[in-house]
């Protein structure tokens, strides 16, 4: 997927279109100091958009804002690393 283009709209949202999904806007806000996505004006002509296609939007917009970085330290990553990281004899049921 990629990010075809974006504008700012009011209130400090972003607007923005992925070649996956041509007919359908995203629309970002900022967190703390990154974007996130906040509502996707989904057409019928483009494909369902699943949960990934959202982690890699917000992925392809933070690296084209600069925020990155930001974007990768956010706590739900951070999170979701350590889960991976833990060994299957660590893991427990407790749900964070």
């Amino acid at each position: 997927m990629r990010l075809k283009k974006w504008t700012y709209s009011r209130r400090y949202n972003i607007k923005a279109i992925f070649d996956k999904f041509p007919h359908s806007n995203v629309i970002f806000r900022t967190i703390n100091q990154f974007y996130f996505v906040y509502i996707v004006n989904w057409s019928e002509k483009d494909p369902v958009v699943t949960k990934a296609d959202l982690e890699q939007m917000e992925q392809l917009l933070n690296e084209e804002m600069g925020t990155a970085f930001f974007y990768h330290q956010r706590k739900s990553q951070i999170r979701k690393t350590e889960r991976m990281e833990e060994k299957p004899s660590e893991k427990s049921n407790d749900y964070r």
